[in-house]
């Protein structure tokens, strides 16, 4: 089998049956993988899954705290911009562009720390990387992690059941996993710790790394307004962890063909560029299939793409030194043909 078909963990009711169909679990089914795969005391090697969960778990004391005892309107209002423009544009710039697809090169390890730690971390990038590769390789087919076919459950909870590395590769495969990690900085185990952990991070270095983030940006926060503002932001970085579950599932149209003319032009799979991700996050998704490893995916002049922005800034004062961008190709390529059509169509007889 092929290196991308054997990198994740295969869930127990298995990715397509004999027939190359995808298969659809039940709910219980989901359920079920999903407590099997967060039980640290079934096996160690739950260890990643199980804590990109209580991350979350953590943070549901510091909402209610926050909406019971600290809320205002212009505390929501802060948060909800912490949590849908700021988290959101941190994802796109950190997970996505740089993580996963490499759109543009550090100067030097301390732009690449900072970028990391810009805001409160709740994602392991092992979780997030891999899989993703996987995703642009099997969009919208069998094997796709969070396959919208599959319906919103199955991308909702893709994090643990679909998105983990195999815990059984043999070593050249899992060198070949290592290679899409260690440019992020992650310090990768050897395969002898693989073996044992069943990933690429250490749990030790992961929980450090995680701790001290997390005290960082609280005593911050605490500096600045007092705990209210704290928990405002801690509860808005918990509302997007929730949220970015569900976007794949959103972003590749629910399991329908949204695709619109003039506006999505990769048909080789379901993605749309949608207007409310685009503009907080600079996500537009079908521009980024299209172009996956472009640092910039707002092409067009209504497509704000405040990632862009960032990764540019930092250009500009030193701290990227190289970047792929490829609107000039979207335009020559997709967007001016296409306007071209509109003006001469082709008159059948």
């Amino acid at each position: 089998m092929a290196f991308i078909d054997i990198i994740l963990k295969t869930p127990s009711y298995g990715w397509q049956d004999e027939q190359g169909a995808l298969i659809k679990p039940t709910v219980g089914q989901i359920f079920a993988e999903f407590f099997s795969r967060i039980n640290i005391f079934k096996s160690r090697k739950n260890w990643l899954p199980m804590l990109s969960w209580l991350w979350l778990l953590l943070l549901v004391p510091v909402f209610f705290i926050f909406f019971l005892k600290y809320f205002t309107w212009w505390l929501l209002l802060i948060g909800f911009v912490y949590s849908m423009v700021l988290m959101g544009t941190h994802g796109t710039i950190w997970y996505h562009r740089y993580c996963t697809h490499q759109s543009y090169v550090f100067s030097n390890k301390f732009w690449r720390f900072i970028t990391q730690h810009l805001m409160i971390r709740m994602v392991p990038e092992e979780i997030y990387v891999i899989s993703h590769h996987v995703h642009h390789v099997k969009s919208d087919e069998p094997g796709d992690p969070y396959n919208t076919h599959a319906g919103w459950l199955y991308c909702f909870l893709a994090d643990v059941n679909h998105q983990p590395i195999a815990d059984d590769l043999d070593e050249k495969d899992y060198a070949g996993v290592v290679g899409l990690l260690q440019h992020t900085g992650i310090k990768c185990n050897s395969y002898a710790e693989y073996q044992k952990w069943g990933s690429v991070a250490h749990p030790f270095n992961t929980i450090v790394s995680w701790v001290l983030n997390w005290s960082f940006w609280y005593t911050a926060f605490f500096l600045i307004g007092g705990h209210a503002l704290a928990c405002t932001l801690f509860t808005g970085a918990l509302i997007w962890a929730f949220g970015v579950r569900t976007f794949n599932y959103e972003g590749h149209g629910k399991g329908k063909d949204l695709r619109r003319d003039g506006v999505d032009f990769d048909r080789k799979n379901m993605s749309i560029n949608q207007m409310w991700p685009g503009i907080v996050a600079g996500e537009w998704h079908n521009n980024h299939h299209l172009f996956p490893r472009s640092a910039r995916s707002g092409f067009l002049k209504h497509q704000l793409d405040f990632a862009w922005y960032y990764i540019y800034f930092l250009y500009l004062i030193g701290g990227v030194k190289s970047y792929n961008c490829a609107k000039a190709q979207f335009f020559d390529n997709y967007y001016l043909p296409y306007q071209e059509a509109l003006k001469n169509p082709v008159r059948q007889a």
